[in-house]
């Protein structure tokens, strides 16, 4: 599994990992550094990608934009970060690889998988291919433009310029591969019908008409459980001493600071657990550290988060409603999906937040039933989903002896 990335795009394929090595798989993660004890808790070999994600995803202040300046350093750090990961996704696909799986920033893996002669499937997290169903994801919009303009944008993104292609034509130079595009490669595997499993439930994105037969939803591919993790005597009075408190967190993009949380919590009017920031405690407050969302998301009555997948995906499974704050590439797409199902309000951009607006937020959540129950019934549906089989049956494929 080649996984460059936050956690949030290792954690997933960690937990799939572990379903699969139950089924007679040997599996390697290719990630971060920062990863290396979540793969190897799930049981698998790791292949160490040189980089670090972590400074590439914090964003501008609360209710501000990011300046073009930062916008263009961003894009180029980000094409450094996607040089070594090439390099380390080559290194880690020569050692006795029979198939490779890779996520959506990771097209560099066909190349490898080309030149090295190993099947590749894609494993994404994130609907990625042009379709009229929504807009491109990488864009950051939170609403639909309309079926044609959809598709039309998203076809000519798909050719325009991104970080990985450098680094893949690299990969193709050094590897004796003739030049190609990623839009000719991608056209290529269209053409071929590539299988593309996409870690996401049918339940939430229906399947849209004008994917090709290889591109599937297989479910959601959830964290690996820790079923031996304890709260802190703490952070467990807390949630004893008093109603369902409000979770607000925001995963790898540390948007927003102590004070900024607390004075939500306060215009709001609601207990809540803070995560991502340190040293807060009073009797309606906690701050806490790193906590599977599994475990605490069935205990609030509401989510606010930065609408990033697989907190987004946490959320609806825990059947409780959802606030999200959107910041950039497919998290405005993942809060939309939310209030589209009914299972939170409108998502508030991040460039507008401000205190008041997410604390009306918040008492709109945790006040109107009607969110609880779609909230409640998504989840019957994902708990009706196996995940694992698609995957199964598309490794069976690639590799018959396998």
């Amino acid at each position: 599994m080649v996984t460059p990335g936050t956690r949030g795009d290792v954690a997933p394929m960690a937990g799939l990992a572990s379903r699969l090595r139950s089924h007679g798989h040997e599996v390697t993660i290719a990630a971060n550094n920062a990863h290396a004890s979540l793969v190897s808790g799930a049981g698998c070999g790791f292949s160490g990608l040189p980089g670090d994600m972590g400074h590439l995803v914090s964003p501008a202040e609360p209710g501000t934009r990011a300046a073009a300046a930062d916008l263009r350093r961003y894009m180029r750090e980000l094409g450094d970060y996607m040089e070594l990961a090439a390099q380390g996704t080559l290194a880690a696909a020569g050692k006795g690889t029979d198939v490779i799986l890779a996520n959506a920033v990771a097209p560099y893996a066909y190349d490898v998988g080309e030149a090295l002669g190993i099947p590749v499937l894609g494993a994404h997290l994130q609907p990625v291919q042009a379709s009229t169903a929504y807009p491109p994801v990488t864009l950051g919009l939170a609403r639909s433009l309309g079926p044609v303009a959809n598709r039309t944008l998203g076809a000519i993104l798909s050719r325009s310029k991104a970080p990985y292609d450098a680094p893949a034509a690299g990969l193709r130079r050094t590897l004796g591969l003739p030049p190609m595009s990623r839009a000719s490669a991608e056209h290529r595997r269209r053409k071929a019908n590539s299988p593309i499993l996409h870690g996401i439930s049918p339940a939430v994105l229906p399947r849209p008409r004008d994917w090709h037969p290889g591109l599937s939803l297989a479910g959601y591919w959830w964290p690996l459980a820790e079923p031996t993790w304890q709260p802190s005597a703490e952070l467990a009075g807390f949630l004893a001493d008093g109603p369902a408190p409000v979770y607000i967190g925001f995963g790898s993009t540390a948007a927003m600071d102590a004070d900024f949380m607390v004075d939500v919590a306060r215009r709001a009017g609601v207990r809540a657990v803070l995560q991502g920031v340190d040293g807060v405690s009073d009797s309606n407050v906690i701050s806490v550290g790193t906590i599977p969302h599994a475990w605490l998301f069935p205990r609030v009555s509401a989510v606010v988060h930065h609408a990033g997948a697989g907190t987004t995906a946490a959320g609806l499974r825990a059947g409780v409603p959802s606030v999200g704050v959107p910041v950039f590439t497919d998290q405005p797409f993942w809060a939309a999906r939310v209030a589209a199902l009914g299972a939170g309000p409108a998502p508030i951009p991040y460039k507008k937040l401000t205190p008041q607006r997410l604390a009306d937020s918040i008492k709109q959540a945790v006040e109107t039933d009607g969110f609880a129950r779609e909230a409640k019934h998504v989840a019957s549906l994902l708990a009706a989903e196996d995940s694992t089989a698609p995957v199964l049956d598309a490794l069976r494929t690639a590799v018959p002896h396998a």
